[in-house]
C-alpha cells in the first residue's frame, strides 16, 4: 500500500494493521515516506486515536527502527525514570545522582523541550562541553562508573522516535496518548531498562490536563510495560503550578546543584524523594518505601548525591566550573508584580510555560534554537498571600518577545481575597 492509504484509514478511523504500522514506520526512516506524510498521519491518529493493540504494535515498530541496550556486565536491575513533561520539572537532574548514590543502576535516555515544557538534555547543555550522544562503550563505562548516564538519541537508536518526537512538537499532536505512550516505551524498552518509574503530570501544565486523562495514559503506560516485561510503577503528580522556583535550562540545572546540597524547594523534594524511593524499591535495594525515601534523603544530607552529580558532568566533558561558580549569562532581567493585594489562587502553568518560549528557553519552530541562559524566577507559589507591586516573577533574557513574555505571565496569576486551597503534589499511585 502507499502510504496515502494508511493515512486515510487511519483518518477514517479504522484500524491498522501489525504489517501497515511496520511498512509506514519503516518507510519514514528509510527516507522513502516524507516528513508532510507523517505529519498526516500523526493528525488522524490524534483525532482517531489508536487502541492499545495498535499502540504496541507502534512501540515495536519504532524499537525496530534502532539499535538495543543491553547491559549484561552490569550487575542488577537497570531502572530509569520518564516524566511526561511539566513547567520547571527538574527532577531527572536530582533524581539520577540520589538514586545512584542509594546503588541504582540508571541509563536514562532523555530528550528535548515539546511543546511549552522543558528538556532534560536542553538543560544539561546549558553546562559547555556536557555531552549527551555517546557511544554505546561511553554509556556502559560511565553507567558503570557513575552509576547513572545522562543520554540522548543519537540518529542509530529508535530513530523513529527521535524524528517524530520534533514533528509532534510542531504539528499540534504532542497531547495523544498513544504517541505519548509509544514514544515514552519505545525509548525505555530500548535502552535496557528492566524498571521504569513514570511521572505522570496532571494539570494546566501538562499534557494530561485532569485525572481521567492521567489514568488513561497511566493504563496504556503500564500495559505496554507488562507486554515488554518491565516492572513499572506511576506517581500521577500536579502540574497546576511550575515545579520548584525556575523556569528555563540553566537556572533550573543551578536549582538543582542547589537542591543536592539541601537547599531544595519544598514541594519539588517531596516529588524527588518519593520517585527516588520508587526506584530504589524497584531495584531492590530497599524492602519498603519508608527505607527507600530514608535512604534517598541520606543520600542528599551526606552529599554523596551531589559528589555523583559533578562527576557524571565531568565524566560527559561538562564544565563543572559553571556549576560550583554560576555564571550570569544574559543581558537583561524584568519583573512581573502582584496587580492586588490577597492571595496567590492560581498560576496557570501553561501559560508560564508559553512565556518562557518567547524569551528564547523552548522552541516555537522545529528550528528554533534554544538560548540556554535566558529563564524565570518564581518569587511566589499558590496559596502564598501578596501585596500590591511586590514580585511574582522575575524573567532574565537575552532577546525576544518580552511583552508578549510579561502579558502571559500577568495572565497566568490569579489573586483571590481568601487563602486557597493547595493541591497536594502526588495525587495519585498506580
Amino acid at each position: 500500500m502507499r502510504a496515502v492509504d494508511y493515512i486515510i484509514k487511519k483518518r477514517n478511523g479504522e484500524k491498522l494493521q501489525e504489517q501497515d504500522i511496520k511498512e509506514l514506520i519503516a518507510g519514514y526512516v528509510s527516507g522513502d515516506i516524507p516528513d508532510y506524510q507523517i505529519s498526516a498521519f500523526l493528525m488522524a491518529v490524534f483525532f482517531q486515536g489508536l487502541d492499545f493493540e495498535e499502540t504496541w504494535q507502534l512501540t515495536n515498530a519504532m524499537i525496530a527502527s534502532g539499535i538495543r541496550f543491553d547491559f549484561p556486565e552490569i550487575e542488577g536491575i537497570k531502572v530509569d525514570k520518564h516524566s511526561t513533561g511539566g513547567v520547571g520539572d527538574k527532577v531527572s537532574l536530582l533524581l539520577a545522582p540520589i538514586a545512584a548514590a542509594c546503588g541504582c543502576k540508571i541509563p536514562m535516555m532523555s530528550g528535548r523541550g515539546l511543546g511549552h515544557t522543558g528538556g532534560t538534555l536542553d538543560k544539561l547543555e546549558s553546562v559547555p562541553g556536557y555531552r549527551v550522544f555517546l557511544t554505546e562503550g561511553e554509556v556502559r563505562k560511565i553507567l558503570a562508573d557513575d552509576g547513572y548516564v545522562m543520554m540522548g538519541q543519537t540518529e542509530d537508536f529508535v530513530p523513529a522516535d527521535k524524528r517524530m518526537y520534533a514533528l509532534r512538537d510542531v504539528t499540534g499532536t504532542v497531547e495523544s496518548i498513544p504517541l505519548i505512550t509509544s514514544s515514552i516505551m519505545s525509548k525505555k524498552i530500548a535502552e535496557g531498562s528492566n524498571a521504569l518509574v513514570l511521572d505522570l503530570k496532571c494539570g494546566s501544565g501538562a499534557f494530561m490536563k485532569n485525572i481521567d486523562d492521567a489514568k488513561k495514559l497511566a493504563e496504556y503506560i503500564v500495559g505496554t510495560a507488562k507486554a515488554a516485561g518491565l516492572k513499572i510503577k506511576v506517581v500521577i503528580s500536579d502540574m497546576d503550578q511550575p515545579l520548584g522556583r525556575t523556569i528555563g535550562n540553566y537556572n533550573e540545572l543551578l536549582e538543582s546543584a542547589a537542591a543536592l546540597q539541601g537547599n531544595g524547594d519544598e514541594r519539588l523534594m517531596e516529588l524527588t524523594y518519593r520517585l527516588a524511593g520508587w526506584m530504589i524499591v524497584l531495584s531492590e535495594k530497599a524492602a519498603t518505601m519508608e527505607e527507600a525515601v530514608d535512604m534517598a534523603k541520606k543520600a542528599v544530607a551526606s552529599g554523596e548525591a551531589f559528589k555523583l552529580f559533578l562527576q557524571n558532568i565531568e565524566h560527559q566533558d561538562g564544565d563543572i566550573d559553571y556549576v560550583i561558580n554560576p555564571k550570569k549569562l544574559y543581558k537583561y532581567s524584568k519583573t512581573i508584580y502582584a496587580q492586588k493585594n490577597g492571595y496567590i489562587e492560581e498560576i496557570n502553568s501553561y501559560d508560564v510555560g508559553i512565556a518562557s518560549i518567547y524569551i528564547g528557553c523552548g522552541r516555537r519552530t522545529k528550528e528554533d534554537t534554544i538560548d540556554h541562559y535566558a529563564g524565570i524566577e518564581v518569587l511566589k507559589k499558590v496559596g502564598d498571600s501578596v501585596v500590591k507591586d511586590e514580585p511574582i516573577f522575575t524573567l532574565f533574557y537575552n532577546e525576544g518577545d518580552i511583552e508578549t513574555a510579561q502579558k502571559l505571565l500577568e495572565k497566568s496569576i490569579v489573586i483571590s481575597d481568601n487563602k486557597p486551597k493547595k493541591n497536594e503534589i502526588i495525587y495519585e499511585e498506580i
